[in-house]
């Protein structure tokens, strides 16, 4: 399990031209003008760890699976986007499918590239898409509510559930606030999730700057910040064209240019960090000679549940999880001598499983 995140924002903020680089193709096509991304475009990337190398090498394993994460370019939103304006209606819909949005944010001066409302204004930018998605959100709560008024008569319970989430969530749009500010019950989660509103979806806002501003923003980034801080959402600093011209580029030659640039890690890195805190993952691994594989769960998942990520049939016959902390398998060596110095662990269902535990499951077929 990876996730999926929709690379959303008004049109020339350079979300293709992070989406080429983030997967390493050219499927999405970068050109000056509104709407040249017709198709969402899906890209899969592999998540970078350096813990699974580290295991690889210890473990003499013959190969390395890492996770994967899933980026969805979604082509540029407009005012009006909520009544259909542009390619609205259908872009709308693509976000519904994924589970985070990463917002991108012009914050880069450049006169050759046109914005849509002919002003750098990465705040009012945000406003905009946020009101659309909320004026969508509002929209089809009014449908729904329409269609479960006879359910409600009858007395379907999960549709009173529904009623009684879907109004709660029309409360607070009407306010000006994204349906993500509730506080929702644990027994109301799952038919929460259900609705799919847009407004749900958690947001990192992705600040994209100049070559020159990439190590340390500048005030339209700063002023991003503030507002994310403001919201309890996220932000990181990226610059869409350094991304794109290190991808092209060997290992070696990346970190170079990445350490002449100022910079401690790509922004890929950065966006997938910011990415599993946002959405409060975390990976596991199993390691042996034929491989060594990086498994994401989200926090707080016990020992069954994270079995069955890899197999439904683990879960069902959960037995117990032979576990080893990573710091404790790295620093003795591999499994034998962790297991010899007491370091392996035998964890039941109750288990919740912590961010490197090296795992192997026992279980009945």
């Amino acid at each position: 399990m990876g996730f999926k995140m929709g690379i959303v924002g008004m049109p020339n903020v350079g979300k293709s031209t992070l989406f080429n680089a983030l997967t390493r193709t050219a499927a999405a096509q970068a050109a000056n003008f509104p709407f040249c991304t017709i198709e969402p475009n899906v890209g899969e990337v592999a998540v970078p760890d350096a813990r699974l190398d580290k295991l690889a090498e210890i473990a003499s394993s013959k190969s390395i699976i890492p996770t994967r994460m899933t980026f969805v370019d979604i082509a540029g939103l407009v005012k009006g986007a909520s009544k259909g304006e542009g390619l609205g209606n259908q872009f709308l819909a693509n976000i519904r499918e994924t589970d985070a949005i990463a917002h991108v944010l012009r914050c880069f001066e450049d006169g050759d590239v046109t914005h849509v409302d002919g002003r750098v204004d990465p705040v009012a930018d945000a406003e905009t898409i946020e009101t659309e998605l909320m004026l969508a959100d509002l929209e089809s709560i009014e449908k729904r509510l329409q269609n479960l008024v006879r359910k409600v008569k009858g007395g379907d319970k999960d549709a009173v559930q529904q009623v009684r989430l879907l109004e709660a969530a029309k409360a607070a749009l009407e306010d000006g606030k994204p349906a993500r500010v509730l506080e929702i019950d644990e027994d109301d989660v799952k038919a929460w999730k259900m609705l799919q509103l847009l407004t749900t979806k958690p947001v990192l806002y992705v600040c994209n700057v100049g070559e020159s501003e990439a190590s340390e923003g500048n005030a339209h980034s700063a002023a991003v910040a503030e507002m994310a801080a403001s919201q309890g959402n996220s932000h990181v600093i990226i610059s869409a064209q350094i991304e794109e011209e290190i991808s092209q580029l060997e290992d070696d030659e990346a970190q170079m240019f990445l350490e002449e640039m100022g910079l401690a890690e790509a922004g890929l890195d950065r966006l997938i960090k910011a990415g599993y805190a946002l959405l409060h993952l975390e990976t596991y691994f199993t390691v042996g000679p034929k491989e060594a594989r990086a498994w994401t769960i989200k926090e707080g998942t016990s020992a069954p549940k994270a079995a069955g990520v890899i197999h439904g049939d683990f879960e069902k016959g959960f037995i117990r999880a032979e576990t080893i902390a990573y710091d404790d398998f790295v620093s003795l060596g591999g499994e034998q001598a962790a297991k010899e110095a007491g370091k392996m662990r035998a964890e039941g269902k109750g288990y919740t499983v912590k961010d490197g535990d090296v795992l192997h499951f026992l279980f009945n077929n």
